[in-house]
């Protein structure tokens, strides 16, 4: 159950990072959508659906890193 939710949770802004991938694709060959006011604005909104969901699949890894306490191990090899 837990992994099951696990990738439920990842699914969702995995789809974020690629619709904003497709967005910042589209402005740069002018395809245009006519919900946005312009190609930069289509870029811009692209970019932050991009770097929100690789921010939060990031920390969703790096939470569960530090909860089974893998982090730890680098930092000690990282002080020697």
């Amino acid at each position: 159950m837990g992994r099951t939710l696990a990738i439920l949770v990842l699914f969702i802004p995995g789809i974020i990072t690629a619709f904003g991938i497709k967005l910042m694709r589209d402005a740069l060959f002018s395809e245009f959508y006519p919900f946005f006011l312009h190609t930069a604005v289509q870029f811009v909104a692209g970019l932050l659906f991009f770097i929100s969901g690789l921010a939060f699949i990031g920390g969703f890894i790096v939470y569960r890193d530090r909860k089974r306490q893998k982090t730890k191990e680098r930092k000690k090899k990282m002080e020697k």
